[in-house]
């Protein structure tokens, strides 16, 4: 019998021992683990798993398969209470680690402290494990190997035996301390044998200013956070502006605010969101009022936020609104413009001045702003073509617009790209206004290099009557000809065609073309009397008067001169 009992009271004896090297910090450190629910976007449950919480105020640390596909989730804490993951803010998933913030909902929660040392090989480690009840076992063993990742970073081979379900618990040092993450095991050995990420490895994961391009983070459909500086916070929310819905880029605004609430960039850019959310919606404005003024009130360059302010009214001005809110009216922009020019006048200032004058159609006030900036170290291609419109609305002789219009295109990249290959546009129709035709097609010929080709129907008509003026006629005749390929059922290229073989004394052939015409649209006038001419030609003179009768008729304005010089 004695031999018997010797067994049960060796194994009492052993468990005993091994409770009482359990370390005293265990019981408290268990509290910060919790287990991890994730969701998908049909809201059914995608995955469960465990995490642990490293600062007071919600920030976590578990595996990123588990949250990969997510929509969302929620932590449940040792103590049972829910709390949902507000954003994610950082991932690995070569190495499987993800940071991330829960909302909690009370002051603070249980939380473990990052070990700064790196254990060495053959020192003590415990697992914690998830669990609602008041056991404190745990899972204890020695660091067999420490490898390198990243750089600074580490990865261990652990001597002990990971349990179900402990997949991204926290590995302690002696002094209580997280130094690693549990990861699966794709080993055999699984019983003597477990793997642990560094902590500040999965610490140091963090959104950066490209982290919207991250193919980890874009397959996790959680709210991420912002960069922890300020510049590349500001590039992200730029770049978010394009990528992201209009809610959760709002959601975004509200985050970069709360994160640097002295930056008057998070207030301006929001004001503007507001506003282009708003349409008829006086709410919105006023939020956007509320903006603008911290705006003014935290900003150190006060004349950024002023102008701000005067480009916003302005824009919204543009866009025509049925009724104008309060006083954001272009007198309203103007002097906002004026107040930031007074403290620092900047040329950008008196560019934006120039545009709202241009707006009012004070083109006199607007020349005289841009020929201010056109003396300025801003001078551009741009704001010479400001100059060069207003002129031409001023109606002022073609070639002092020309002036112009030269100084922009030299501002421009030589050679022209396709971005600046508009300008050439406008000084080829400037060149035409001026009588310089074969000029024109030189910028024709300078925007169709540009562009590569890529031109349409509209472009070789135009192209051809700057031929047809510098009586350039086998080009106009060819340019004319790609006209009507492109867009056949447009009747004035076809007349125009017309207008050419005629020019060129093809009158069989412009007879041809007109009849074309007539057959589609009986009731077209000019084709009358451009028959008429090319039966004049031919000597038809009865039935070319026949043709100038029927074009009056239609009410051709053109063909009364025609009439009395070749009709009786």
């Amino acid at each position: 019998m004695k031999k018997i009992l010797i067994l049960p009271l060796l194994l009492f004896f052993l468990a005993q021992g091994s409770m009482a090297q359990t370390p005293k910090w265990v019981e408290k450190a268990k509290r910060a683990v919790f287990s991890v629910v994730t969701y998908d976007k049909n809201d059914k449950m995608l995955n469960t798993g465990n995490g642990f919480f490293v600062s007071e105020d919600g920030l976590a640390l578990s595996d990123y398969s588990l949250f990969k596909g997510a929509e969302r989730a929620v932590v449940i804490t040792a103590e049972g209470k829910q709390m949902p993951v507000s954003t994610i803010l950082g991932a690995n998933d070569m190495y499987d680690v993800i940071k991330f913030r829960v909302a909690i909902t009370e002051k603070k929660v249980p939380a473990l402290v990052v070990a700064k040392t790196t254990p060495t090989v053959g020192t003590d480690a415990w697992m914690l494990s998830y669990s609602t009840q008041k056991s404190i076992a745990c899972v204890s063993g020695k660091v067999k190997e420490v490898s390198k990742v990243a750089g600074e970073y580490h990865y261990y081979t652990l001597g002990m035996q990971m349990k179900d379900k402990m997949v991204s618990c926290p590995v302690m040092n002696v002094e209580g301390q997280v130094f690693g993450i549990a990861q699966k095991s794709s080993g055999l050995d699984t019983v003597t044998t477990c793997y642990a990420a560094g902590a500040a490895f999965a610490m140091a994961q963090k959104i950066s200013a490209l982290s919207l391009g991250d193919a980890a983070l874009k397959s996790i459909g959680i709210r991420k956070g912002l960069p922890d500086t300020e510049d590349q916070a500001l590039v992200y929310l730029f770049m978010a502006s394009s990528s992201l819905s209009s809610e959760d880029y709002g959601k975004l605004l509200d985050d970069f605010i709360r994160q640097f609430p002295a930056n008057t960039d998070g207030y301006l850019r929001r004001a503007n969101y507001y506003v282009a959310k708003a349409k008829d919606n006086q709410s919105w404005f006023d939020k956007a009022v509320v903006d603008l003024n911290q705006a003014l009130k935290v900003a150190q360059k006060k004349d950024d936020v002023y102008y701000n302010i005067g480009k916003l009214m302005y824009a919204y001005q543009l866009s025509k609104p049925e009724k104008t809110y309060k006083d954001w009216t272009y007198d309203t922009a103007l002097k906002n413009v004026r107040q930031a020019f007074a403290i620092d006048p900047l040329p950008i200032y008196v560019q934006l001045e120039g545009d709202i004058l241009f707006a009012q159609q004070d083109y006199a006030g607007a020349l005289a702003a841009y020929e201010k900036v056109n003396a300025s170290n801003m001078a551009s291609a741009g704001t010479f073509f400001s100059a060069a419109k207003t002129k031409e609305l001023l109606k002022a002789e073609p070639k002092e617009i020309l002036v112009l219009m030269d100084s922009c295109i030299s501002r421009c990249p030589q050679p022209i790209t396709a971005d600046f290959a508009p300008y050439l546009l406008e000084r080829a129709q400037i060149n035409m206004n001026a009588g310089q035709p074969r000029k024109a097609m030189l910028d024709y010929d300078a925007y169709f290099k540009a562009v590569n080709g890529q031109v349409n129907d509209v472009f070789y008509y135009y192209r051809e009557q700057a031929a047809l003026k510098a009586r350039q006629y086998q080009r106009a005749l060819d340019d004319i000809a790609k006209a009507v390929e492109l867009n056949p059922a447009d009747l004035t290229y076809q007349a125009e065609n017309a207008v050419v073989n005629l020019r060129v004394g093809r009158y069989e052939k412009a007879i041809e073309i007109l009849n074309g015409i007539l057959k589609n649209d009986p009731k077209y006038g000019e084709a009358y009397r451009l028959l008429g001419l090319c039966q004049v030609q031919l000597k038809k003179t009865d039935e070319a008067c026949a043709n100038f009768k029927k074009a009056k008729e239609l009410g051709d304005p053109n063909v009364d001169e025609l009439i009395k010089k070749y009709c009786k």
